[in-house]
């Protein structure tokens, strides 16, 4: 498998485009656009982005284009759509697509070199660009391949029906269409790239995309208080199923009564996870949802979970083992290749809630030998 580098080649001046449906530079997809601009920006390739928003891109100017989805508010009330994060995904995706779609033309954009879009949100553009002449269609993918990424879905919407997925039938038929039209696929790690593999993509169209931690995750510049006799474990992203955030509720019960504290940074998007959060939380003292920027909780922790049924590569994980935070990791999280199991962190089969309250228990008690309890 080739190792990880350039993503894009110069192609004689010919503007290569860029497409994702975040906020450039936040959130999961969000850094992967701009681990991708990044690359091109180092490489001097005339570029464009299409993006919700800025984030953290406004050094790129004129390069950036807002392209903000909104469902109408007719559908937008109608409860199936209301309620269901499936089809408010699908939608939002849709209509980024089809307007980045409509903004490409041969007088805005007269050569497209490459069309770089993003998994599950590119279709119409794809064709767009293919019409304009595009000698190169390249998707980047921040998961799994979608086929794999929609049997884990089930299994964890098994083991807990609280709410209803992101990932429905109409997202994977779509994503499966552009797997078929890229001339390439951009995988983080080697975990996203063998499941491309098992599903019939052949070897000769997958490559390696750099991705990392944000520089500013670093260890906390002054060491806590001799007194802070809690044992701190965190988790950030998502508080959602496929994430694995009930699992690690349940596992965390084992430390109930102990100097422990479990800290959840993040959001939940359905109004099942929030009571289920919130029902936790009024039960356990011990547990706490904090929304914000992870890294002043990261600097604090003694333990990072990422207990997720699937994670392309997770960027939570390397943010937490740059702030020097021993984490756990399933199987199922491409971030894995980065953890040395025993040295700075553990890697659990997924969906197993013994083995995540096994690890936490361990952790703790090393932590307790340790003089800190």
């Amino acid at each position: 498998m080739p190792a990880a580098g350039q993503i894009v080649a110069k192609d004689n001046g010919a503007v290569v485009v860029l497409t994702c449906c975040a906020p450039y530079g936040v959130g999961g997809l969000g850094r992967t656009l701009s681990d991708t601009a990044d690359t091109l920006c180092a490489d001097g390739q005339p570029f464009r982005v299409y993006a919700t928003d800025v984030g953290t891109g406004g050094s790129l100017g004129a390069a950036l284009t807002c392209v903000r989805p909104r469902l109408p508010g007719v559908l937008a009330r109608i409860p199936p759509i209301r309620f269901d994060m499936g089809w408010q995904q699908y939608l939002d995706f849709e209509h980024f697509d089809r307007a980045v779609a409509r903004r490409l033309d041969r007088r805005s954009t007269p050569a497209i070199g490459s069309l770089v879009g993003s998994a599950g949100q590119s279709l119409h553009t794809f064709k767009r660009a293919r019409a304009l002449g595009c000698r190169r269609l390249e998707l980047v993918s921040a998961t799994g391949h979608l086929g794999h990424v929609w049997r884990q879905h089930r299994l964890a919407a098994r083991r807990y029906s609280i709410e209803r997925d992101w990932l429905n039938r109409p997202h994977l038929e779509r994503a499966l269409a552009e797997y078929a039209m890229a001339d390439v696929i951009y995988v983080g790690t080697t975990y996203a790239w063998n499941t491309f593999v098992r599903e019939g993509i052949p070897t000769s169209k997958l490559r390696r995309l750099s991705v990392s931690a944000d520089r500013r995750f670093t260890p906390a510049t002054r060491e806590r208080s001799a007194s802070d006799d809690v044992f701190r474990i965190v988790y950030t992203g998502a508080l959602s199923v496929v994430k694995g955030v009930p699992l690690l509720l349940d596992a965390f019960e084992a430390l109930i009564g102990e100097r422990a504290e479990l800290t959840l940074v993040g959001w939940t998007g359905s109004r099942g996870m929030r009571r289920f959060i919130d029902a936790r939380c009024a039960q356990n003292a011990q547990v706490r949802v904090a929304p914000g920027d992870p890294l002043p909780h990261l600097q604090q922790a003694d333990l990072y979970v990422h207990p997720s049924y699937q994670d392309g590569f997770g960027y939570a994980v390397a943010e937490a083992l740059a702030c020097g935070v021993p984490v756990v990791v399933t199987e199922d999280t491409g971030a894995k290749e980065l953890v040395a199991c025993g040295v700075n962190g553990d890697i659990v089969p997924t969906d197993s809630i013994d083995a995540i309250r096994a690890a936490l228990v361990r952790r703790y008690r090393q932590w307790r030998e340790g003089g800190r309890g």
